[in-house]
């Protein structure tokens, strides 16, 4: 056995398929040792015993568990604990970790990735992502959208779907039998959109062969930060280095992966947006958009705001101020550490730049309603009569479902 494990992460939402998948694992993987680490919500960890159930192992023996709350979050201490001892006291060749279905993957990613004791004992093999592929597809239809279960977090449960499916290097189209042919191909064009990187395979109760899964080492340390579909398409259309009042890169459309039948627009230019009619382009944003990411200059305000939607909810969070309105010092330092920061000579770093990704949406008329939101540089907008928020970290809910 190496001196450093592989270690698979799982990632899905609740009733995906993921212990199903862990069983199936445990039951065929039969050339390898696997050590799994599961953790569920509760204060008895469900999981865990299902997992035991399922196979030769017990979870005092085979299988560590965490309870009373998210690995990802409340328990990282506990999880960098865990999977320590797990390398000291056992003997295996791979580890499996499941964490709750609520659970984000990149803190836990970067557990694995950062230098510490944890990234010394292991080496991530992949991030999969076990979808309930018809759930998936409720996510971006007009149908009601279901809550996300099992969390105080008032965003919905397409947020998160998006952000597992975006870190993933594989993705299981689980439940595939409940799906026509046509919803399959949908799901693959919207997971294509979200994450071209990733292979995807078509599931039912989470069957695969394990080699196609244990071994692939298709992750990179670089992942957590890697290009998912918005962030390529942003950085494919920055907004060029000119002296021109604004720029807007091509002719605000890209289309990376038409092969999924999904394409995109961006919209890069070094002007502010009227908030108020930026915001109701956000809410009036038709289901087909599955995602949208950018930063926003808005318009009087020196507050840097990421927007960030997923299926039918948009958030905006304040990131700080703009760098060109720090004190001269301070901004020149940070140039300084960051030459690749886009800079335009009048308006420096404020920018307002957008990528929408979606199947079958009007993309002209997007374009069109953003574009008509672009006001002077010298307009001013009280805080007071707009949506965003002012105060760094803070994020609103601009819309909902």
């Amino acid at each position: 056995m190496s001196d450093v494990i592989p270690v698979t992460l799982l990632s899905g939402s609740l009733g995906a398929g993921k212990t199903t998948l862990v069983n199936h694992l445990l039951s065929t993987a039969n050339e390898t040792e696997l050590a799994v680490l599961v953790n569920d919500m509760g204060s008895v960890n469900v999981d865990a015993e299902l997992v035991a159930d399922g196979s030769e192992l017990d979870v005092d023996d085979g299988v560590a568990e965490l309870s009373n709350g998210c690995i990802c979050c409340e328990l990282q201490d506990d999880l960098e604990t865990a999977v320590v001892r797990l390398a000291r006291d056992r003997s295996f060749d791979h580890l499996v970790v499941e964490p709750s279905g609520i659970s984000e993957p990149a803190p836990i990613a970067r557990l694995f990735t950062i230098e510490s004791r944890v990234a010394a004992l292991y080496d991530v093999d992949a991030v999969v992502t076990v979808l309930d592929t018809p759930l998936f597809l409720d996510q971006f239809s007009d149908t009601e959208t279901p809550e996300r279960r099992g969390t105080d977090d008032d965003r919905p449960l397409s947020d998160l779907l998006v952000e597992q499916v975006e870190l993933s290097n594989i993705v299981l189209l689980n439940k595939a039998d409940q799906c026509t042919d046509e919803e399959l191909t949908r799901a693959q064009s919207l997971v294509g959109g979200l994450q071209p990187n990733a292979t995807q395979i078509q599931t039912t109760f989470s069957a695969v062969e394990p080699d196609r899964l244990l071994g692939s080492d298709r992750f990179d340390a670089t992942a957590i930060e890697e290009l998912p579909g918005w962030k390529r398409a942003l950085s494919d259309d920055e907004p060029e280095h000119d002296h021109g009042h604004h720029t807007e890169a091509h002719d605000g459309h890209h289309h990376p992966d038409e092969v999924y039948g999904v394409s995109s627009t961006t919209i890069c230019r070094h002007q502010p947006v009227s908030p108020e009619g930026f915001a109701a382009v956000l809410r009036a944003l038709p289901p087909t958009v599955i995602r949208a990411k950018g930063t926003v200059w808005i318009a009087g305000s020196d507050t840097r705001i990421t927007i960030s939607q997923a299926g039918p909810s948009v958030t905006a969070t304040a990131q700080g101020p703009w760098i060109v309105s720090l004190p001269a010092v301070d901004r020149e330092m940070y140039r300084s550490n960051r030459p690749d920061l886009p800079w335009h000579e009048e308006h420096g770093d404020r920018r307002t730049e957008l990528v929408f990704i979606g199947t079958d949406y009007d993309e002209a008329a997007i374009e069109t309603a953003v574009t008509n939101t672009f006001v002077d540089a010298e307009k001013t907008v009280s805080p007071e009569i707009h949506p965003f928020p002012t105060d760094d970290g803070e994020e609103t809910v601009i819309k909902t479902p």
